[in-house]
């Protein structure tokens, strides 16, 4: 069975290069520097050549999401012969109005790339299920994922879902513990790393809650406490931080999260969106 290609393979190594051990960054170091030569060599050849293992390097390969060295070495000659548009370049002290706009949608439009293509449709389809079948969703956030949960409760509760925000750390955390099998908690971090925001995913994992986190592709702590994982992929920059282009990766995955419950209960959802927005217009002159 043929393998399907990964259009942003280098990518994905630069955001996992942090959670990567001295030995796996070496080999990270090596293929990044010569991903033609790896694209032509055998997996016992790269062993030779960097010194390390074959069993480490089918371990590289499956931290990155792939599914083996073959898969690795088919994406690496495709990057290679059809370079992808990454956009890493950082914002200068130098840069005119222009530059700076060009470069900060260009950021946006390859998180989003990297983010579809880590983006598992199984796990979207899990998450609908859960969120359908539990009484009642959570939504933790904090710092500058906080507006993004702000946004999912606001989206949920348009299509008649019983949903809660909870941006508090200490609301988090008491909210949390108080939760069991009829709750889902959805978590947006990007780090995954945020000590309040990880409490609380414990708690409400040790409650016995269903865990939904919204996090970044980099191996993380979080993803200890999930039942399902929704990746976004973004590239921290000095001056592009994760506030920036994962804030826009991450709400396009609630979109297609809502979408996908709108869809799944057609009518119902059709139906509430209807009565809600005849609520709103009361807002409106």
């Amino acid at each position: 069975m043929q393998q399907s290609l990964v259009t942003n393979i280098t990518n994905r190594i630069r955001v996992r290069y942090d959670s990567f051990g001295p030995r796996t960054r070496e080999l990270a170091d090596y293929v990044m520097e010569n991903p033609l030569q790896v694209a032509g060599l055998s997996i016992t050849q790269l062993a030779e050549t960097t010194g390390i293992s074959e069993g480490s390097i089918i371990n590289f390969c499956r931290q990155l999401g792939l599914k083996g060295f073959q898969q690795l070495k088919l994406s690496l000659a495709q990057e290679v012969v059809q370079p992808v548009q990454f956009i890493h370049e950082d914002l200068q002290q130098g840069d005119d109005t222009q530059t700076i706009c060009k470069k900060m949608f260009h950021a946006g439009e390859q998180a989003l790339r990297d983010t579809v293509s880590v983006l598992d449709p199984d796990a979207v389809a899990a998450a609908v299920d859960v969120i359908r079948s539990a009484k009642r969703i959570e939504v933790y956030g904090i710092g500058s994922s906080a507006p993004i949960a702000e946004d999912a409760q606001y989206r949920m509760l348009r299509i008649g879902l019983e949903a809660k925000v909870v941006v508090d750390s200490h609301i988090q955390a008491i909210s949390a513990s108080q939760t069991d099998s009829d709750v889902v908690v959805l978590t947006i971090s990007h780090s995954g790393a945020t000590h309040e925001t990880l409490a609380a995913t414990r708690l409400a994992k040790e409650a016995g809650a269903k865990v939904i986190v919204i996090t970044n592709f980099a191996s993380s702590p979080i993803q200890a406490y999930a039942d399902i994982k929704l990746f976004t992929m973004s590239r921290e920059t000095k001056f592009r931080t994760e506030a920036m282009t994962s804030r826009i990766a991450q709400l396009c995955i609630m979109d297609t999260l809502i979408a996908a419950l709108a869809l799944r209960d057609h009518d119902r959802s059709i139906s509430k969106l209807r009565d809600t927005f005849d609520v709103l217009s009361i807002k409106r002159f």
